[in-house]
């Protein structure tokens, strides 16, 4: 499975097809501020199970799938998903290549400063340990001098290279960083022993757990919102009204449950340049 993620995620410009159609009503974003008329695009990297991976069918699953096909369905749009590298996300909002990054950003304020998000979802840095931890990983000063596997370019390679610094400063040695295009593949290479640890997200690291894959060793480390991610602030702003409407009436705390995640605090509103 983690094979056929990796190669789906890789092909950048691959566009899934949309999970449903629209139905028959008015869109509520116009065809302006879209990258296709009536269709909501959105950009993901699918090798973050349980949250959005693909299956053995070749099918894009997971809460931040059916979270961004049921903001489609609200704004009367056809969602699509853009199968991509984390790293080729920022930019190609920018260009206008989707209207909305759904994969769980991490909110920072340069990112707010940059593009309009919406914190929606808790969310925390963890560490996976090689089956049956043999290091005895416990803490994260027992992570100096060891290798360990993140995705290149997000805020979790920013947070292990933070913790290696910290590590550093108090005499140990520093974790020796190795970046990998996606998740799966650094979980990969945690699985051949080519590297000692990954930091990945507490929902993640938790379901490798529960498979018996890859303990997870340490979780709730730097909590940070997770977003979603915008170039237009019309459509923003008609997302935010559509989590709204499905915090009220239930529908996105019963999602988040049955994922095992937490909706963020606040009101689900935009932050970002006016």
């Amino acid at each position: 499975m983690f094979r056929r993620t990796a190669l789906a995620a890789a092909l950048a410009l691959a566009a899934a097809p949309a999970l449903a159609q629209a139905p028959a009503c008015t869109p509520r974003v116009a065809d302006a501020e879209l990258v296709k008329p009536r269709t909501l695009v959105m950009s993901t990297n699918p090798t973050l199970p349980p949250l959005q991976f693909v299956n053995a069918q070749g099918q894009l699953q997971g809460m931040r799938i059916e979270l961004g096909t049921e903001i489609a369905r609200r704004l009367c749009l056809t969602p699509e998903y853009v199968r991509i590298e984390f790293s080729a996300m920022i930019p190609g909002l920018a260009a206008r290549r989707w209207d909305m990054i759904n994969t769980g950003i991490f909110f920072t304020e340069e990112r707010a400063r940059m593009m309009q998000m919406i914190r929606y979802e808790n969310n925390a840095v963890a560490i996976s340990a090689a089956r049956g931890n043999p290091l005895g990983i416990r803490t994260q000063a027992d992570l100096a001098g060891r290798t360990v596997g993140v995705e290149l370019g997000g805020f979790e390679e920013r947070r292990l290279r933070e913790i290696s610094q910290t590590i550093q400063g108090g005499g140990g040695r520093p974790i020796n960083v190795r970046t990998f295009d996606n998740f799966a593949v650094a979980y990969q290479a945690l699985r051949a022993g080519q590297v000692e640890a990954v930091t990945s997200i507490d929902a993640v690291a938790a379901e490798y757990d529960q498979r018996g894959d890859f303990p997870r060793v340490l979780h709730g480390l730097f909590p940070t919102p997770a977003a979603l991610a915008f170039r237009s602030r019309p459509l923003a702003e008609e997302v935010s009204r559509a989590l709204r409407e499905m915090q009220a009436d239930g529908s996105l705390k019963a999602l988040f449950d049955r994922y095992g995640v937490s909706v963020a605090e606040g009101d689900l509103g935009v932050v970002g340049p006016q």
